[in-house]
């Protein structure tokens, strides 16, 4: 008597699930479906698209993190990062005096000055919406009391990626939080006891520079970032004067 056929086993989408859900995120990059500074789809829309559980998307996602292929913003959503392969290679010192972060300070004027020159000719309306998020993100900072570091850092950033220019990005990503230097230096004393008030005080300074690249205006962009920066970097000189008169050395 024949052996019935047996019906084919049912195709294997991967190893795993969470494996499946890399791999599917993997394959729109490969394919430029999405690219670098592109915000992946949600949870909601990853588990109805693959038929996968929130618990999956996030084990997915969280690989897809330790691997460097994205990277997520806490409130914002999970965003395609530019490939390691790609970066510059180069070793950030980090700040750890006054001196160093107002040097740091007088680099970012001239990089980021170009950078939001750049960024006015060439931003579309998902830079837009990326600069806008973090300066939301940087308010309401102020009403949680939470650092403003993180959000502050991505809004330089966003301008970066609205240049098109893959190596602003690297330079501006691989320095990281060493750009922002009010996690290092007593916010507090720089707004004279009122850190909200400074917080907000920078972020109008942001908003210029959002307003000006809305715009196109390309010199207005640098104006207000080169505005931004010196302003910086004057506040923190002014506030840590009486340490370099008593010979402290501008430590942090």
């Amino acid at each position: 008597m024949a052996t019935p056929p047996t019906s084919p086993a049912p195709p294997r989408r991967a190893r795993n699930l969470a494996g499946f859900v890399v791999q599917h995120v993997r394959e729109q990059i490969d394919t430029h479906a999405l690219r670098p500074g592109d915000q992946l789809p949600t949870e909601s829309q990853l588990m109805a698209a693959l038929g996968v559980s929130r618990t999956v998307v996030r084990e997915a996602i969280s690989q897809l993190q330790a691997s460097g292929a994205v990277e997520t913003r806490h409130g914002i959503g999970s965003f395609v990062l530019e490939p390691k392969s790609r970066s510059l290679d180069f070793e950030v010192v980090e700040a750890t005096t006054l001196r160093d972060v107002l040097s740091i300070l007088e680099l970012r004027i001239s990089l980021e000055t170009e950078c939001a020159g750049l960024a006015a000719q060439r931003a579309n309306p998902d830079d837009l919406a990326r600069m806008r998020a973090a300066l939301d993100a940087i308010d309401a900072t102020t009403q949680t009391g939470t650092d403003s570091v993180s959000p502050d850092l991505q809004f330089h950033i966003a301008v970066a990626r609205a240049t098109g220019n893959r190596y602003f990005v690297d330079i501006l990503t691989q320095m990281g939080a060493a750009l922002i230097p009010r996690n290092r230096l007593n916010s507090a004393r720089i707004a004279h006891a009122d850190p909200r008030a400074y917080v907000s005080l920078v972020n109008l300074e942001h908003e210029s520079i959002l307003s000006a690249i809305a715009r196109h205006d390309a010199e207005g962009a640098r104006a207000a970032m080169r505005m931004h920066l010196s302003n910086s970097r004057e506040r923190l000189r002014r506030a840590h004067e009486p340490d370099d008169e008593a010979g402290a050395g501008g430590r942090a």
